[in-house]
C-alpha cells in the first residue's frame, strides 16, 4: 500500500517510523506539510519525498493520511476523494460539521472509496458501535495538564489564567459539536466518539485542567438499553506535543495494519 502523509508533526513521525522500519505493509511515498521547511527535513529523515499536495494527487497513491489539523481536513480531504484516493483522517473534530461530513461521505460513495477514522487516544468505540441505537447517553471527561490546553480558541473569549490553576479545575462542559471547535488540538476523540455513537450534539464533553497529572486521561460513560459501558484511558503524552496522546499516533498505525492484514479483529 502506497501512502501519502499530510502533516509532519508528532503523529506523522510515529507513523513514518513504523512504516520505514517495516512494521506495516506499506510504503511512505511522499509527504506534505504547510510548513515546507519542516516537510523537507521530515522527508530527508524518513527517506521519502516532499511534494506539493496537488502533485500528490497525480501520483499512484492508495491512501492519503491526514495527520495535520482540522483545517487540513476541510481543505484537502475533499480534493483527495475527488482525485479518487482513499483517505485516513486523524483530525476527526472537523467532521462535526454536518455539511463537510455529508460531502466526504457522498464523495467516498460516488468514487467507491474508503474513509478511515482511527480510534485515537480512547478505547471502547467497538462497544459503542455494537450497541448502536441502544445508546442513550454518552459523556467523555478529558483531563490534561494546563499547559497542554494553551492556545485553544476557547481562551479568546474566556479569560482563564492556566498558570494559576493549582488543583483539578473544570474548564469546559458542553456538547462535542462545540468542544472540538473550541479545543481543536485536544479533543478530536470527542468527535470520533460522537460519530461512533449518538452524534456530536448529544455527546457531552467535560474538560479538566489538572496541574499534577503526568498523563492525558479520557473517561467515557455510555448508557442505554444495552447496559453501561465505563472506560478510562491514561495516556502518555506524545514526546513532541503534549496536546496529543502517544496512543493517538499508535491508533493510526494500528488502522494501517488492519487495512493491510487479511484477518480483521474487533467490531
Amino acid at each position: 500500500m502506497k501512502v501519502a502523509l499530510i502533516g509532519c508533526g508528532s503523529i506523522g513521525k510515529v507513523i513514518a517510523r513504523h512504516v520505514t522500519e517495516k512494521r506495516i505493509k506499506a510504503e511512505l511515498e511522499c509527504v506534505y506539510d504547510i510548513d515546507t521547511k519542516k516537510a523537507l527535513e521530515f522527508a530527508k529523515k524518513f527517506h521519502t519525498e516532499y511534494k506539493e499536495f496537488d502533485e500528490i494527487l497525480k501520483q499512484d497513491i492508495d491512501l492519503v493520511l491526514e495527520a495535520a489539523s482540522q483545517q487540513a481536513v476541510r481543505t484537502l480531504i475533499p480534493k483527495a476523494l475527488k482525485a479518487k484516493k482513499n483517505v485516513m483522517i486523524m483530525s476527526t473534530g472537523a467532521l462535526v460539521d454536518e455539511h463537510l461530513l455529508k460531502e466526504i461521505r457522498e464523495l467516498a460513495e460516488k468514487n467507491n472509496l474508503k474513509v478511515y477514522l482511527p480510534s485515537g487516544a480512547i478505547a471502547g468505540l467497538d462497544g459503542i458501535k455494537s450497541a448502536g441505537s441502544e445508546v442513550e447517553r454518552v459523556t467523555i471527561k478529558t483531563t490534561k495538564s494546563p499547559e497542554s490546553l494553551e492556545g485553544a480558541p476557547f481562551f479568546e473569549k474566556h479569560h482563564v489564567n492556566l498558570h494559576e490553576i493549582k488543583k483539578p479545575t473544570m474548564i469546559y462542559e458542553g456538547p462535542a459539536e462545540e468542544a472540538v471547535r473550541l479545543f481543536p488540538s485536544n479533543v478530536n476523540v470527542a468527535a470520533s466518539l460522537s460519530l461512533a455513537g449518538i452524534g456530536p450534539k448529544r455527546t457531552k464533553v467535560q474538560i479538566i485542567a489538572d496541574p499534577d497529572i503526568k498523563c492525558n486521561i479520557h473517561e467515557i460513560i455510555a448508557e442505554g438499553k444495552f447496559g453501561v459501558l465505563r472506560l478510562r484511558a491514561e495516556n502518555v503524552p506524545s514526546p513532541d506535543n503534549p496536546k496529543t496522546s502517544y496512543l493517538a499516533a499508535l491508533s493510526a498505525v494500528a488502522t494501517l495494519r488492519k487495512i493491510t492484514e487479511p484477518i480483521q479483529v474487533g467490531t
